[in-house]
């Protein structure tokens, strides 16, 4: 299964990017690849949320629910698709202080079939994985950084 692991340096306080993480609503305000994000069930540090992102190389869009799983105590979240266009989306985020600000890792597992194209297909839906979470971890330290 393809996993896609990266990790960004924020100069900016932890409590400060882990709130706008924790905060998906926003997502769409500030992130080309999310076109809307609907809340659907919120209890404790367990978000449900539909997603649709936008795939512009290919004028496609990917739906699916996501189930967010926040633990403010380690600063982590864990998520996975519900249901949706991907065959499997699952992974975590975790965001560390560091001297300098906070440290965001992503790790994530994702499976995404093309019934009859081959591993070119593959190849191209590998980079465009790893292009939109670099994507996510630069807009919210972008976001984190102009708040400073």
């Amino acid at each position: 299964m393809p996993t896609v692991n990266s990790s960004i340096e924020i100069a900016a306080p932890l409590d400060r990017v882990y709130a706008i993480a924790k905060d998906n609503e926003s997502f769409p305000d500030f992130m080309d690849d999310v076109q809307s994000l609907t809340p659907v069930e919120s209890e404790g540090g367990r978000v449900v949320s539909d997603f649709v992102g936008v795939v512009a190389a290919f004028a496609l869009k990917i739906r699916w629910r996501q189930e967010d799983l926040w633990d403010d105590t380690t600063h982590t979240c864990k998520f996975k698709q519900l249901e949706g266009d991907y065959d499997k989306l699952e992974g975590e985020w975790r965001f560390i202080a560091t001297e300098s600000g906070t440290r965001f890792e992503s790790d994530l597992e994702y499976e995404y079939r093309v019934p009859g194209l081959g591993p070119l297909v593959a190849k191209v839906v590998h980079s465009l994985v790893v292009k939109n979470v670099d994507g996510i971890l630069e807009a919210i330290k972008k976001r984190a950084e102009d708040a400073a």
